[in-house]
């Protein structure tokens, strides 16, 4: 949990607010591709790509 206060008060600092979605995005297919190992949801992921 400190590391995301330290990420959010360097956005602050620095106005660095466009790293937010990147940032998002990145942990949204993360989770994704953990959840999706030897999972039904796999072969709709493969659709994405």
């Amino acid at each position: 949990m400190d590391f995301i206060s330290e990420l959010w008060a360097f956005m602050k600092v620095r106005k660095k607010f466009w790293l937010l979605p990147v940032l998002v995005m990145m942990a949204v297919f993360g989770g994704l591709v953990v959840l999706s190992q030897g999972s039904a949801v796999a072969p709709f992921i493969y659709t994405i790509f």
